[in-house]
């Protein structure tokens, strides 16, 4: 598979952050020919989850909005798979962080929704619901999976992504510098023997200043190709399938397992020990 990201920041202008995208991609496929592209985390408008107002509910979008109508359209004109985030409109006053998972003809064939929404800096929970699992999509002869942002500082949702079938775990990105990031992206590779494609925003988008740095990741925690922190950016490899076996043949974690052993990760809030 060639998989390319495309790093981007976000304007206060849906349609000119949806058409930035949409040259994007004409760009990648002329130059690369990928099979499978990635943009950011709300790739279509500045991320407003870093203020507390609820009038930004109305930068949700359903998936017949504008947003995903135009990657739905790209993807079908260029024959390939488009992974496309957004804030989704699922029901009135029922909203999701979505990744729409659109195939070479142009449809959504699945969504991935946000599991753990971040409220620690950003106020995400406060504009969406989180998900509940964690599909995997058939791309080829590729199983993918999908985190999105947050999701990845929690080592089991790429674990479960893992241990569902995914070989590659792509990760759209809205984050500001995180010290540990390279390093947490090469072990998410590692531990559980897949590819790895965190794709991040970039630059200023209000008062927060994206960090860029998307990076695809090999099973063997070599980071392939790595985007820099400066601008828009589009960054392209080649996956090997094969490498996914040969690494878990060779690291064999999946056997090693204990899940007799993790009760602990999967008890109640409620039962989990005070820290004394």
């Amino acid at each position: 598979m060639k998989l390319s990201l495309i790093q981007m920041n976000s304007s206060p202008e849906r349609d000119e952050n949806v058409e930035r995208a949409a040259r994007y991609i004409d760009e990648a496929v002329a130059r690369d020919k990928p099979d499978l592209v990635v943009i950011p985390e709300f790739f279509n408008h500045v991320y407003v989850f870093q203020y507390r107002d609820y009038k930004y509910i109305d930068c949700a979008e359903t998936e017949a909005g504008v947003a995903i109508t135009r990657m739905r359209e790209k993807a079908k004109e260029h024959g390939i798979h488009i992974v496309a985030t957004i804030f989704e409109e699922h029901s009135a006053g029922n909203y999701y962080d979505s990744a729409m998972v659109i195939n070479p003809a142009g449809e959504i064939i699945g969504k991935y929704r946000k599991v753990q929404p971040a409220a620690v800096a950003s106020l995400e929970k406060i504009y969406f619901r989180y998900g509940s699992y964690f599909p995997v999509f058939k791309i080829g002869e590729w199983r993918v999976g999908i985190n999105i942002c947050y999701d990845t500082f929690f080592p089991e949702s790429a674990r479960c992504a893992a241990l569902n079938g995914a070989e590659l775990i792509v990760i759209p990105f809205a984050t500001p510098k995180k010290e540990c990031w390279r390093e947490m992206m090469m072990t998410r590779a590692f531990e559980n023997g897949v590819y790895l494609a965190p794709c991040n925003k970039v630059g200023l988008e209000g008062e927060w200043y994206f960090e860029g740095r998307s990076m695809i990741v090999s099973p063997t925690s070599e980071v392939l190709v790595e985007a820099g922190n400066e601008g828009d950016e589009t960054i392209t490899a080649v996956l090997e399938r094969d490498l996914v076996f040969e690494t878990r043949r060779n690291m064999p974690m999946f056997r090693d397992r204990r899940p007799d052993l993790y009760a602990p990760i999967c008890a109640t809030t409620e039962d989990i020990p005070p820290v004394v």
